[in-house]
């Protein structure tokens, strides 16, 4: 019996054969679909090949089997054949084909579909969330090259605790009770950081540690956040559909979550202008707030709140003195040359005379788990030097 994977130019002609006819791809219909073709394969090869139709009609066709694997974070595609995946350490090739453009495309298409967007030459790109939770992006060739190219974000399968982002090296020991009491001190907080330092995990970790009582309204452009509480209300925008009505933005979700009673507003990534909406919202009793944002390092991120003001038409002056009111502490991470994922230091907000605001080293987090503390950390540090592991 052929126990050998279906090639992609017998998974094309079948399905060519079956849309002539209008049949459904069972064992029944492919092997006849096989015999009018004049190909003879065993019962393995047929099993095979309607494993294949059913993937692309159902699931994320050949990427199915990548995102199925355990610690997997990214699928990126680019172009026929070319796959590359992040278990957590950076990428790697991944041996997978996914046949030529037109099978991508056609699977970028489906996908987009099932989030309610549109994909084709006139709407060549696409953000969405699927089913599942995972971040899909597309971007059709030829305004893309080598071809089509796929990204998809998979959400974590469980929440990590504080504990088992010691376990991987992503926080020093020491570190657990100054998270732990910047938290319970209802500090207002962002976590800053680029692409993939794990942003998204370390703010689920310290959600999932508020107070059971507390109610958490989660703001965010995607829905990524699932942390592990008995009482979270989320909120997620809506684009524009292809007429270019029915937007609902993160702006319009501070607004609106800011009348739900919230006992922490969470904004899962700042990244436009609601983050004058949110600086306000800390800014009027709301105590606890926090979010994301992307940011080279712990020091710059006034200077990126600034920027993001401006996009709402704020002045400088005024972004500055609604964050020396509204923020207490940013909390950075780093992502090494070989992937690994860590927090590298806590800084507090201070306003100058001159009323701009920059940071001040709190907390270090060095690579070796010791760890510095500077006078600011006093702020929300409950823990004697000693018993933290100061350095």
């Amino acid at each position: 019996m052929n126990s050998q994977p279906a090639s992609t130019e017998l998974v094309e002609r079948v399905r060519n054969t079956l849309a002539l006819t209008g049949a459904k791809p069972t064992p029944a219909h492919v092997a006849a679909a096989l015999r009018a073709d004049g190909t003879v394969c065993g019962d393995a090869m047929v099993l095979a090949v309607v494993t294949a139709l059913r993937r692309e009609a159902l699931g994320a066709g050949p990427l199915d089997i990548l995102l199925a694997e355990p610690g997997v974070t990214d699928i990126l595609v680019n172009g026929p054949d070319e796959v590359y995946l992040d278990r957590g350490h950076g990428l790697e090739r991944a041996l997978v084909r996914t046949g030529d453009d037109s099978a991508i495309r056609r699977l970028a298409t489906r996908l987009a579909a099932a989030a309610g967007r549109r994909l084709d030459d006139s709407t060549p790109y696409v953000d969405v969330r699927l089913p599942d939770g995972t971040r899909f992006h597309a971007i059709l060739a030829p305004v893309a090259a080598p071809g089509t190219c796929l990204s998809l974000r998979v959400p974590s399968r469980h929440v990590f605790t504080l504990d088992d982002l010691v376990a991987a090296g992503a926080l020093p020991p020491a570190g657990t009770p100054i998270l732990r009491d910047l938290l319970e001190s209802r500090l207002a907080f962002l976590i800053s950081g680029g692409t993939g330092t794990g942003k998204t995990t370390l703010l689920n970790s310290l959600l999932s540690l508020a107070d059971p009582s507390e109610r958490l309204v989660l703001v965010e452009d995607a829905s990524e956040l699932r942390p592990d509480h008995p009482h979270v209300v989320r909120l997620e925008a809506r684009p524009p559909n292809v007429e270019g009505a029915g937007e609902i933005s993160l702006r319009d979700l501070v607004r609106q979550a800011l009348r739900m009673r919230p006992d922490r507003l969470v904004v899962g990534e700042v990244r436009g202008a609601e983050v004058v909406d949110l600086l306000t919202a800390l800014n009027t009793g709301h105590e606890g707030g926090c979010g994301t944002i992307h940011a080279n390092s712990a020091s710059d991120v006034p200077a990126r709140l600034e920027a993001l003001g401006a996009l709402a038409g704020q002045p400088r002056d005024a972004i500055h003195s609604q964050v020396a009111s509204a923020l207490d502490a940013v909390i950075h991470l780093t992502r090494g040359d070989d992937g690994t994922r860590r927090i590298s230091e806590i800084r507090t907000f201070t306003r100058h005379p001159n009323g701009q605001v920059s940071t001040t080293p709190a907390v270090d987090f060095h690579p070796d788990n010791t760890i510095t503390l500077h006078p600011p950390a006093s702020r929300f540090t409950h823990h004697r030097p000693d018993q933290v592991g100061a350095a």
